[in-house]
């Protein structure tokens, strides 16, 4: 059975190798490891590994983790932070209890949730000044979109993409990165990897600096990188499958 670190180093020479195949810069590919459903001590070996960008799409999990590698992380004296991306999506009345720990969200995906982010970036903001404090880092979002015919379905749709982000753009201490999407698990994943590329040149016209593309996860992101795509969230092809006990 092979080890957490032989994975984590099978994943990053498979990235290497994809990026070479598509003539791109391994230094533009960021790797989030997707924790969830895995306990703390896991991502303190990738931590110890050298990795420091995690993922996580519940707050009820991701919360208390964020706490407990801060905690370990003291005992231990090491003084460079995990970075925390939430990529599930997100109740607006979760917003407060994330943003204590994630420095990204990668899933914004409708109004009302941009409005509960800037309530809240905005009240921190304000804390911050009170307190005599530096500004904060501005929040790191990504637009989600909307892959499907649906109109019901989460995310944001072509066609409504760049009214929405000229919204979030409006928005202090909120920073656009880019788009996110996932590709359908029912058929082949190159024709939505290339709508989310599209996207992702169509926001690039409105915000040049919204260039990010947060897409592939363990079955596909090979080919996801073939299209752009920046920030990979993998899970399972690193941390294994969970094991689940009665």
């Amino acid at each position: 059975m092979s080890t957490l670190a032989q994975r984590y180093t099978e994943v990053q020479d498979r990235i290497t190798a994809a990026c070479a195949e598509a003539n791109r810069s391994r230094e533009g590919v960021s790797l989030i490891v997707v924790t969830k459903f895995h306990p703390v001590d896991l991502v303190a070996q990738l931590y110890e590994l050298g990795h420091r960008d995690f993922g996580e799409n519940k707050d009820q999990e991701a919360g208390p983790k964020a706490l407990a590698l801060e905690a370990l992380l003291g005992e231990t004296g090491r003084q460079d932070p995990a970075n925390w991306h939430f990529v599930g999506q997100l109740q607006s009345n979760k917003v407060k209890s994330v943003l204590r720990y994630a420095h990204s969200v990668h899933s914004l995906d409708r109004p009302s949730l941009l409005a509960a982010l800037a309530k809240e970036t905005a009240k921190i903001a304000q804390m911050g000044e009170q307190a005599g404090l530096p500004a904060p880092a501005a929040l790191e979002v990504f637009i989600e979109l909307n892959l499907t015919e649906d109109p019901d379905r989460g995310g944001i749709r072509a066609d409504d993409l760049l009214g929405f982000a000229e919204d979030v753009l409006k928005v202090p201490g909120i920073r656009l990165a880019g788009v996110m999407g996932v590709a359908s698990l029912d058929q082949q994943p190159e024709r939505d990897f290339a709508a989310i590329q599209a996207a992702s040149i169509k926001l690039q016209g409105l915000a040049p600096q919204a260039s990010f593309i947060s897409a592939g996860m363990s079955g596909d992101f090979e080919v996801a990188l073939r299209f752009g795509a920046t920030h990979l969230r993998i899970g399972t092809a690193i941390t294994g499958e969970r094991q689940y006990t009665a």
